[in-house]
């Protein structure tokens, strides 16, 4: 019987990454057999200092990991559960890990909420701090583009820029509703502990009332959020020039952070293909081949891939120490 509720459960899982593969190898083919003859002309250059911005695009993306962890540490303590820094940090890396290692979109926020509830013993309280964090991670993305557009309103006349406008606009409206209806004591306030996910959503609602209570610690926190996305802009300008793309600084903030929104969706594995994809269509109109933003992408995508190698240790160790734990 038992085996049989397993394989029901799983299959829609198997389905579910059957038609993930599919569609990024989709995208990537209509992206591939569709480059301009031109295109094949301008393929990025690889030169010997190319490897040096490689280094640097690792290096700013590994900072903003650290940058997250902070964000992490300061909703915990704000929800009155202080952690140590190295703890918050392990089990960011070991969360990045499965996240981009394994075909799953929030396998690595799980793995998150599971270590740390396990530590501090609540579940609901990790599970809210986690989405609390993610929340202000969401919420400065479209302000920082439009906050570009403001600085360049010329890149709004752009295919791309309607578009990114439109993104921005559309999830921060999304956002500010989905906030308002969780911290309204008439929506997420109705919310009592009779299981774990309603002691889990409940959580949420009490942490984003303490942050209303407290607007400079929120604006604390917004601050690490912009410094963290600003680092993983930076790591792909640090990509682009490896490749000779070089653009105005306002066209990457505008854009970056849009396609970092598009890539999150959960239609394809990593991303792939639809990352691609936002690129094509927000540089196209920049002087950017085709060819070009897919090989962005995809080395984007690799140095998110060598950066997540450093959760290694800390998901296996942590795993460990987590089985040690429940032996105890």
């Amino acid at each position: 019987m038992s085996q049989k509720i397993y394989r029901y459960v799983r299959l829609p899982k198997r389905a579910s990454l059957g038609l993930r593969i599919v569609a990024s190898a989709a995208m990537l083919a209509v992206l591939l057999t569709r480059f301009p003859a031109t295109d094949l002309q301008r393929w990025p250059n690889w030169r010997s200092e190319s490897w040096l911005w490689m280094v640097a695009s690792l290096a700013a993306t590994l900072t903003a990991f650290c940058l997250a962890s902070i964000r992490w540490l300061e909703v915990c303590r704000t929800l009155g559960k202080p952690q140590k820094f190295l703890d918050v940090l392990n089990y960011f890396v070991a969360g990045q890990f499965v996240g981009n290692f394994l075909p799953t979109t929030v396998g690595g926020d799980i793995l998150r909420v599971s270590r740390m509830g396990a530590q501090i013993r609540d579940h609901s309280s990790a599970f809210a701090s986690v989405v609390i964090e993610r929340l202000t991670g969401w919420l400065v993305l479209p302000l920082i583009t439009l906050l570009a557009f403001v600085f360049n309103p010329g890149l709004v006349s752009t295919k791309g820029g309607k578009a990114a406008l439109g993104l921005a606009i559309g999830t921060l409206v999304l956002l500010s509703l989905t906030i308002y209806l969780a911290e309204h004591p008439r929506f997420g306030g109705r919310l009592s502990g009779e299981s774990s996910v309603t002691r889990s959503l409940a959580a949420v609602h009490r942490g984003l009332k303490i942050y209303r209570q407290a607007p400079g610690t929120m604006l604390r926190l917004l601050a690490v959020a912009v410094a963290f996305q600003m680092c993983l802009v930076i790591a792909v300008v640090c990509v682009a020039n490896a490749v000779d793309i070089r653009l105005g600084p306002t066209v990457w903030f505008a854009f970056i952070p849009m396609v970092f929104i598009a890539q999150v969706l959960p239609v394809a594995i990593g991303g792939i293909g639809v990352r691609e994809a936002a690129l094509v269509l927000f540089l196209d109109n920049f002087g950017v081949s085709s060819g070009q933003s897919v090989v962005l992408g995809l080395l984007m995508y690799g140095v998110t891939l060598i950066a997540s190698l450093t959760g290694v240790p800390a998901f296996v160790l942590g795993s460990r120490h987590l089985k040690s734990k429940a032996r105890v």
